[in-house]
């Protein structure tokens, strides 16, 4: 896979139906952002050949973003169109090498003992995106805020674990904690079996436990921009919800909501 048709890719994708609740201003940047985090996936996943040199090459472009004025900017499209957003919203960049390492961190790591270290890996994965989103909208700065951020983030993040234990096999990774595994007896991660159905399960309340926090920040931040925030936490449960109403099987399908139940769910926040 050619490197230029992987940002091209990235660059093209759609932002998740939460974003329509956005003010209209703040819509390019969140963009701007997803762009980028769908590029370090698919580096990190998909390109061919040498994957740590690519993300080395992407980290390189990152600092092309920071740059002083009249200093090379960045080459690849994505960053092109990433670059302006960093420049208006401030951004720090330690959210996004975060990424950059998460991914590096994958190429050699397949496996975790605890979820602890599944947690730990989580703030590299998945919390450096809530506080990008904060920063776009000009609260990365309240301390306040942080820890719901990052609870809905990694809660987000164990969601598309559960859906995923398939793919992620194919890639050579587990991300189902090995003690969580043997307390409840599963030996096999490639076939239905009431044991994985059970630990699925389990890890699902901790996930609708960590999404709880998007209910911190839609009151907390409150207001249209609050509830828009709070709709991704929305968007997990109704994945969750799914997975359950498909008595978690993950082998045949992928279970997810349906964009009619995430449309119907953004109306609902408008309207609350």
């Amino acid at each position: 896979m050619d490197p230029a048709d992987v940002a091209r890719r990235a660059r093209t994708e759609n932002f998740p139906i939460a974003s329509v609740l956005f003010p209209r201003a703040v819509r390019p940047h969140l963009h701007a952002i997803y762009g980028f985090c769908r590029l370090v996936d698919m580096l990190g996943d998909e390109a061919e050949g040498n994957r740590p040199a690519l993300l080395d090459e992407l980290e390189r472009e990152l600092d092309a973003c920071y740059a002083a004025p009249g200093a090379p900017g960045p080459t690849w499209p994505v960053m092109q169109q990433l670059a302006p957003t960093i420049r208006a919203c401030t951004l720090d960049r330690e959210p996004f090498r975060r990424l950059i390492d998460c991914n590096r961190q994958d190429q050699h790591v397949a496996d975790y003992a605890s979820w602890d270290e599944v947690k730990q890996y989580c703030t590299l994965s998945a919390d450096p995106v809530g506080r990008m989103v904060l920063g776009v909208v000009g609260l990365a700065g309240e301390q306040r805020l942080l820890g719901a951020s990052d609870n809905v983030c990694t809660g987000l993040q164990l969601v598309n674990f559960l859906q995923d234990v398939p793919r992620d096999l194919e890639l050579g990774r587990i991300y189902l904690p090995a003690d969580d595994r043997a307390r409840f007896g599963v030996t096999a991660l490639d076939r239905p079996s009431p044991e994985l159905r059970a630990l699925l399960a389990f890890e699902a309340d901790r996930a609708r436990q960590l999404l709880a926090g998007g209910e911190v920040l839609r009151r907390e931040i409150g207001g249209r921009l609050g509830r828009a925030i709070g709709l991704f936490a929305r968007g997990g449960l109704a994945a969750l919800d799914a997975l359950d109403e498909a008595d978690w099987d993950i082998f045949t399908q992928r279970p997810r909501p349906s964009k009619a139940r995430l449309a119907r769910a953004a109306v609902k926040a408008v309207l609350a």
